[in-house]
C-alpha cells in the first residue's frame, strides 16, 4: 500500500497537469416544449452545457401536453419519474411534496450559484413572483421557473377588425357587439379548442374574476366560499349566451390545441380572435411569420360593468414551466446545473427572440419586440394574477372543473349544474381529506 502512495504522489509531480476521467452521467428530463421553437430552445442548451460538461448527457424527451399529464402521472406513480420533470406548480405540485417525489431546491438556488450571475442567491436572478407557484407552505422552493411569463390574452386579427371597422374593447358591452358584428358577416367571433378543455376554461376564469375578483375562488378553494356563488353562475351563463349566438368556430368542441386545431381558423380569416395564454405570441411566429407580422395583435380581457373585479387583473403565471428534481435522481446537482443553462444569457435571449418573456428580474429592459412589450406591460400593472384553476387545485379536482367546463360549452349542462358539479366534487375531496 505504501509503494502504491509513493507511486501516485511521484505520479502527480511528474505529471502535474494530469486529469483523471470523470463518470459518465446521464440525466432524463421530460418536457412538453414539442413545437417550434420550443425543441431549438433546448438543444441549444443542452449543445452549451454538454460543451462545459463531456461526461454529462442530457436526454430530453419532449411530448405534447395533454400526453405529457397522463405519462408523468403514470410514471410518478410506479416510483419511475425521470430525474427532471415539469409541471405548471400549485397543486399537482404539492402533491409531489407531500409524496416525497421532488426534492427542495432552496440550498442549490444558494449554493450553485453559476458563473454568469455574481448575486448571493441565484433566486434573485429571478422575478420574485416566478417562485409563488413553487413555494410549499414550509417555505421551501421545489421548482426552477423557466419557459415563459404567460397569460390569457385575446388574440385578434388586426386585418378583420379593420375591415370592419373594429376597435379592441374594454368592456363587455363593446366585445358582446363585436361579436355580432362579425357574426352578422359571417366570420366567427373566437376559436377555441374546446376538446383540449383547459382552453374553455380561460373563459370562465376570466369571467369570474371580472365578475368578483379573486376572491370568489380563493374563497370556494378554501372551502369558506362556494363554486354554487352568483359568480360561478353568471360566467356560466355568458358562457352559452355566446354558445347560443354562435360565437365560437364550427365544430370548436372537437378542436385539440396541441396539434394546432384552433389556429388554422385563425390563420385562414375564418376566425377573428382566439383567448390563449401568452406563449401563444412565439407559437404563432414561429409557425406563421407573416400572420403575426401583419395580423396578430392582442386585447386584456375587457372589464365587466357591473362586476367587482379589477380589469387589469390577469389569469395564467409567472414562469409557466417549472422544473422540479426527482427524489430518485441519482445527480441531482447536475441536474440543477443544467437547468440553470436553461436560463442563461444566451437562453434569455433566444427565448426574447422567439417571442417569449422569460421569468427574469428586468427582462423588459431587454424586450424590442413591440407586441413583447405591451404584455410586458399589462402584466407589470397587473393588479392580481389568478393562477389557472386546473393547477391551483389538487390534480383530480383539476380533472372534475376541466371535464366541466367542456360540458359547460357543449351545452350538455346548466350553469347551475356545471356550478353545483365543481362544487360537490371540491366538498367531498375536502371531507376526505379531514
Amino acid at each position: 500500500m505504501r509503494k502504491l502512495l509513493l507511486f501516485l504522489v511521484l505520479g502527480l509531480m511528474i505529471f502535474p497537469n494530469v486529469v483523471f476521467a470523470q463518470d459518465d452521467i446521464t440525466i432524463e428530463l421530460w418536457h412538453i416544449q414539442n413545437t417550434d421553437p420550443g425543441p431549438q430552445l433546448f438543444a441549444s442548451a443542452i449543445e452549451r452545457y454538454q460543451a462545459d460538461h463531456p461526461n454529462v448527457t442530457i436526454d430530453a424527451i419532449a411530448m405534447q401536453n395533454d400526453p405529457y399529464k397522463q405519462r408523468i402521472r403514470t410514471a410518478i406513480g410506479a416510483g419511475d419519474e425521470p430525474c427532471v420533470f415539469m409541471s405548471w406548480g400549485g397543486g399537482p405540485m404539492l402533491e409531489y411534496v407531500d409524496a416525497g417525489t421532488i426534492i427542495p431546491l432552496t440550498s442549490y438556488f444558494e449554493t450553485r450559484i453559476p458563473s454568469y450571475y455574481d448575486g448571493d442567491n441565484y433566486m434573485d436572478y429571478f422575478m420574485p413572483a416566478g417562485f409563488s407557484n413553487v413555494t410549499a407552505p414550509d417555505g421551501e422552493v421545489y421548482g426552477v421557473p423557466v419557459e415563459n411569463v404567460s397569460v390569457a390574452v385575446f388574440y385578434y386579427d388586426k386585418q378583420i377588425f379593420a375591415e370592419y371597422g373594429l376597435e379592441p374593447p374594454t368592456t363587455m358591452s363593446e366585445l358582446d357587439a363585436i361579436v355580432q358584428t362579425l357574426i352578422d358577416n359571417g366570420i366567427a367571433p373566437f376559436s377555441l379548442a374546446g376538446a383540449s378543455k383547459w382552453p374553455s376554461s380561460m373563459y370562465y376564469m376570466y369571467l369570474v374574476d371580472r365578475l368578483a375578483g379573486p376572491g370568489a375562488f380563493a374563497d370556494a378553494a378554501a372551502r369558506t366560499g362556494s363554486m354554487e356563488a352568483e359568480p360561478f353562475v353568471r360566467a356560466g351563463e355568458i358562457i352559452q349566451n355566446w354558445v347560443e349566438m354562435g360565437a365560437f368556430v364550427d365544430g370548436f368542441n372537437g378542436l385539440d390545441y396541441d396539434t394546432g386545431q384552433s389556429r388554422i381558423p385563425m390563420y385562414a380569416g375564418q376566425a377573428a380572435m382566439e383567448l390563449m395564454g401568452t406563449w401563444g405570441i412565439s407559437t404563432v411566429k414561429a409557425e406563421n411569420p407573416d400572420y403575426y407580422e401583419n395580423n396578430l395583435g392582442f386585447f386584456a380581457f375587457p372589464a365587466i360593468e357591473d362586476g367587482e373585479g379589477d380589469p387589469t387583473a390577469v389569469v395564467g403565471t409567472v414562469g409557466d414551466n417549472y422544473y422540479h428534481i426527482s427524489s430518485n435522481c441519482e445527480h441531482p446537482e447536475e441536474a440543477f446545473d443544467f437547468l440553470t443553462y436553461l436560463v442563461d444569457p444566451d437562453g434569455i435571449t433566444e427565448r426574447i427572440e422567439a417571442g417569449r418573456i422569460p421569468p427574469v428580474a428586468g427582462v423588459s429592459e431587454r424586450i424590442e419586440d413591440p407586441l413583447l412589450a405591451e404584455v410586458v406591460s399589462m402584466i407589470e400593472n397587473a393588479g392580481s394574477v389568478q393562477l389557472w384553476y386546473d393547477q391551483y387545485l389538487p390534480p383530480e379536482l383539476g380533472e372534475v372543473h376541466k371535464d366541466t367546463m367542456q360540458a359547460l360549452f357543449g351545452m350538455a349542462i346548466t350553469p347551475e349544474e356545471a356550478a353545483a358539479q365543481q362544487e360537490e366534487a371540491l366538498a367531498e375531496y375536502f371531507d376526505s381529506e379531514g
